[in-house]
C-alpha cells in the first residue's frame, strides 16, 4: 500500500471509530432508529440521482438496505441507548469476522483453518471478559443488540460477494436508498407515531451535527475511500486496518464522555482485535514469517558460499 493510501485510510478509521461518539451524541437526544433512517436518506439523496444504478438484481440492493441500515448500525445506534459505551461499541462489533467464518462455511464451503479456529478463540475469550465488567460500559442488552448489528454486517459482506457486483460504491449508494423506510417502520412499530413528535421537539444543533457527520463524513466519503481501496488491494492488506477504528472508537468515548477504560476492558479488548487479526492475516503473510524465510533464503546462501 502506498503511503498516501494508508495515511488515507487511517484517516477514514478515525472518522469511523470517532463515528461512535458521534452516534451517542446524537441518540441521546433522538430516536436511534429515526436518526439512522435520516442519515441514511441524506447519504443518499440527491447523490444517488448521480450514481447509473449497478448491474445486478433488485433483491440484492432491497436486501442490503435492510441490513445495512436496520441491521448493522440500527442495532449499532440502539446499543448505545441500551448502555453500551460507544469505546465498547467499536469493538464488538469487530465480532463481525467471527460470525464470517461460520457464514463462509456454510454458503461458500470455506475451511476452517488453524490459524482461524485460535483467533476465533482469542475472540470469544475477549467477548466473555468484555461480559464481566461491572462499570457502566457494558449491558446485556446493549451486547445482545451490537451481536445483531455483528452478524448483519457479516451478512450483508456474504450478500455483496453473492451478487458478484463490480461497481461497490454504486451498490452501496443504491443499497442505501432502501434503508430509511424500513427503518422508520421499525421505530413506529416499537414506539408508535409519538416518537416523531418527540423528536422533532428534542431536535437542536447537537443532533444536526450527528447525523451529518454520520451521513456525509462516515459514510459517503468513507465507504468511498474503503470500497476504492478494497478495489485496489487485496483484502489482507486492507481489512486489517479496519481494526484502527476500535481504537480510535475507545480513545473517543473516553476523551468525549470519560468512559471508563480500565484493565479489563483493555485487556478484553486486546484479545478481540487480536483474534480478528490472526483471523484476517494468512498464513505466512505475516511480518515475522516473511522475515524468518528471508533468514532462511539467507542462511542457505550462506552455507553455500
Amino acid at each position: 500500500m502506498t503511503f498516501k493510501d494508508a495515511c488515507l485510510g487511517l484517516f477514514v478509521m478515525f472518522i469511523w471509530g470517532i463515528n461512535f461518539s458521534v452516534i451517542k451524541l446524537g441518540v441521546s437526544q433522538a430516536d436511534p432508529l429515526l436518526m439512522t433512517a435520516i442519515r441514511f436518506t441524506l447519504a443518499t439523496m440527491p447523490l444517488i440521482f448521480f450514481v447509473r444504478k449497478p448491474d445486478v438484481a433488485w433483491r440484492y440492493l432491497v436486501s442490503y438496505g435492510v441490513l445495512f441500515g436496520v441491521g448493522v448500525w440500527g442495532m449499532a445506534s440502539w446499543s448505545i441507548t441500551a448502555g453500551l459505551s460507544a469505546g465498547m461499541t467499536s469493538v464488538l462489533l469487530q465480532t463481525n469476522v467471527i460470525f464470517g467464518l461460520f457464514i463462509g462455511y456454510l454458503v461458500f464451503r470455506d475451511r476452517f483453518t488453524i490459524h482461524k479456529v485460535i483467533g476465533a478463540l482469542f475472540a470469544f475469550t475477549g467477548l466473555a471478559l468484555s461480559l464481566m465488567a461491572t462499570d457502566g460500559t457494558i449491558t446485556i442488552k446493549g451486547v445482545a443488540l451490537v451481536m445483531i448489528s455483528a452478524l448483519s454486517w457479516s451478512l450483508v459482506s456474504t450478500l455483496v460477494k453473492k451478487s458478484g457486483t463490480r461497481q461497490p460504491f454504486a451498490f452501496s449508494i443504491w443499497g442505501m436508498a432502501f434503508a430509511p423506510l424500513p427503518l422508520l417502520l421499525f421505530a413506529l412499530s416499537l414506539n408508535g407515531t409519538d416518537i416523531i413528535t418527540t423528536t422533532i421537539n428534542s431536535w437542536n444543533d447537537y443532533t444536526t451535527f450527528s447525523v451529518l457527520f454520520q451521513a456525509y463524513p462516515t459514510t459517503v466519503f468513507g465507504y468511498w475511500v474503503w470500497n476504492r481501496m478494497l478495489v485496489k488491494y487485496p483484502l489482507s492488506t486492507v481489512a486489517p486496518v479496519n481494526l484502527m477504528v476500535s481504537v480510535f472508537g475507545l480513545l473517543g468515548g473516553y476523551l468525549f464522555y470519560g468512559e471508563h477504560v480500565g484493565a479489563l476492558q483493555v485487556i478484553s479488548a486486546a484479545m478481540i482485535l487480536a483474534g480478528v487479526l490472526i483471523i484476517l492475516l494468512k498464513p505466512g503473510n505475516t511480518f515475522l514469517a516473511a522475515r524468518l524465510a528471508q533468514w532462511r533464503v539467507r542462511k542457505v546462501s550462506d552455507q553455500k558460499v
